[in-house]
């Protein structure tokens, strides 16, 4: 029977080209991640040969969304948080402020809008969660108190992130000028406002209050079944079926959903199976995310703009590590601690690429941030190794 092949082509060409990357990053002793978004940039438009299915692309980076975010609320803990909560909370805060204002007044000097610095410079502060753990893992500091230190931190930042992925879409009209102050459109801003923070409040509470009851209980239930493949599929099903209820029912981000569903798993007895379950279809959709991302990225901006990827490099590298090392020796840590916590997070990745995506789709990014924030994201994270490494032997 004749049948339609943009889907299997897409997804088994991005695949291949991803995992061809991959190895190559390996075996340079890159992060993989890095062989992910140049596998995206041979298959986008601006590479000669095969060009992948861009819609067709972006409809899976959104379930690789779904199933990371999901993931980052497996790894978030109260507890943990709690125990770094004086130094994580106002560290991380205080490096989303700097960061922020200096994408803002680098992207101010451009020439651009007050809304297309503000996405660029929160795009800009927050690390990646693959990359850090990966980091602290390779160098043994997972468990250590640096370690959970630099975790905590990053909990934070994409607490916040979170928060700005509910409110950018509100915001958007305001941020780009179309709100007048005075007009009718400004008399509505604020009701929408408080009704998008009543809905998000809304689905906190029933996450919190019925999440642990409803979501352990039906995994435990489809345990006692003693079937691999039903447990599975109850995770996916969860991870999944709780983000897109939720954006149905409250109105939030799937990227919300899915991180509280991630948050009340984490807190059941059965975390750990579910993140063994899970581990496959997270690796392969979130590699489809980092390749769809890497689609959207224009290598020619690295000759046509050279001192603007090094501007964005040097608030990354420069701007934000300087601002975590007096951070957290304001905060009454050692010199060591404050060089391997700016290190693990002296990076961007997943949400900044979020960020990013949303802030073009509102019109309020222009094209060119979302190229900018991808050769950021490349160059800082094949550095990062090196870089910790070095941060480890001077602490």
């Amino acid at each position: 029977m004749p049948h339609e092949a943009t889907l299997i082509t897409t997804i088994a060409i991005s695949l291949a080209y991803a995992f061809v990357g991959g190895i190559i990053a390996f075996r340079l002793r890159l992060p993989p991640l890095v062989g992910y978004l140049l596998a995206g940039v041979a298959a986008g438009p601006f590479t000669p040969g095969f060009v992948a299915d861009g819609e067709l692309t972006a409809q899976l980076a959104e379930i690789g969304v779904i199933l990371l975010m999901f993931g980052v609320g497996m790894h978030f803990s109260v507890r943990d948080l709690l125990a770094v909560r004086k130094i994580a909370l106002p560290g991380a805060v205080a490096q989303i402020i700097v960061a922020t204002a200096l994408g803002a007044a680098v992207a101010s000097l451009w020439g651009w809008s007050l809304g297309a610095g503000l996405v660029f410079g929160l795009a800009l502060s927050v690390a990646s969660t693959v990359v850090l753990l990966r980091a602290l893992e390779d160098q043994g500091e997972l468990t250590t108190d640096d370690g959970r230190i630099a975790i905590g931190w990053l909990v934070v930042e994409d607490l916040v992130m979170v928060l700005a992925l509910v409110l950018l879409p509100v915001l958007a009209g305001s941020l780009r000028g179309d709100v007048v102050a005075g007009g009718a459109e400004a008399a509505t801003l604020w009701p929408a406002l408080g009704l998008t923070l009543v809905k998000v409040a809304a689905f906190v509470l029933v996450m919190l209050v019925a999440g642990p009851r409803i979501l352990p209980w039906v995994l435990q239930q489809v345990e006692k079944t003693q079937s691999r493949e039903l447990f599975t599929l109850g995770v996916v099903a969860i991870a999944i079926g709780v983000a897109f209820g939720s954006s149905k029912l409250f109105g939030v981000s799937l990227a919300l959903g899915a991180f509280f569903a991630g948050v009340v798993i984490n807190e059941s007895d059965v975390r750990h199976r579910v993140e063994k379950r899970l581990r496959p279809f997270q690796d392969a959709f979130s590699v489809l995310f980092f390749v769809a991302v890497g689609m959207l990225f224009d290598p020619a901006i690295l000759f046509d703009a050279p001192l603007r990827v090094l501007a964005v490099l040097a608030i990354i590298l420069v701007g934000k590590t300087a601002a975590a090392i007096c951070i957290v020796l304001v905060l009454g840590r050692t010199l060591g601690t404050a060089l391997k916590v700016s290190a693990a997070l002296a990076q961007i990745g997943e949400f900044s690429f979020i960020l990013a995506g949303m802030g073009v789709s509102l019109a309020l990014l222009p094209e060119a941030g979302l190229s900018l924030i991808v050769a950021g994201a490349l160059l800082s994270i094949t550095l990062n190794p090196l870089i910790f490494r070095l941060a480890a032997r001077i602490g």
